[in-house]
Parts: structure tokens; sequence; C-alpha cells
């Protein structure tokens, strides 16, 4: 915890799936919130199958849903989903006749149900 997941339609062209994720991970790493570096994971697909709306031509996007425990105040959510919209933008390259649409989503775990463990 804190786990993010970054979703993008593969019509997306020039993807740095790597440097995506080192970008995203440094946002959130670097704010003040997080205390150990180690437990952030981020993963990464581009979907094969999506919808958008009733036409997916000329249509695209890129989301990112960062899941971590409740608690934190409504401000250091924006910080954090500020930092995550400015690597996106900086990071998704625009492309002519392409519609891109770009996300971010913060969500609060529930702390008695979840399990973390080490092996």
């Amino acid at each position: 915890m804190p786990h993010m997941t970054v979703e993008y339609t593969n019509n997306l062209q020039g993807v740095n799936e790597a440097e995506l994720m080192v970008a995203l991970t440094n946002a959130v790493c670097d704010h003040p919130s997080i205390s150990d570096e180690a437990d952030v994971k981020t993963r990464i697909s581009a979907l094969n199958h999506y919808q958008i709306g009733r036409n997916n031509a000329g249509r695209a996007f890129a989301h990112v849903e960062l899941r971590w425990m409740a608690g934190r105040t409504a401000e250091v959510k924006k910080e954090v989903s500020d930092r995550l919209a400015a690597v996106l933008k900086t990071m998704i390259p625009a492309q002519a006749g392409l519609d891109v649409q770009l996300s971010v989503d913060i969500v609060d775990m529930d702390k008695p149900s979840y399990f973390k463990g080490k092996l």
C-alpha cells in the first residue's frame, strides 16, 4: 500500500511504460504523506479491449488509480492527484486526430479489511 494502477488504450502511440511508471511512482513517493517509498507498488497495462462512449474511433484515454489507506485529508488527496495529472499531461503524447482523455482517481482503502504481509 499504496497501490497504483495505470491503464491506457492501446491506440495511444509512443507511451514509454517504464518511464511513465517511474515518473508516477516518484510523484507519489516524493509527497510527504508517504512514509516508506518501498510501500508504493505501480503496475501498467495497455488495454486491447475497451469502449469509449458509443464509438471508439478517434478516442483514447489514460487513467491512474491510486489506492491507499483512508485517513488523508482532502487537501493531501488533491495535491497527489494534481501531481499524477501533471505527469500524465507531460508524458502521454498528444496525437493528431485522437481525442485523449486523462483521469486520476484517489481511492481510500479500508484498513480493517486490508492484508499486507511479507515472506
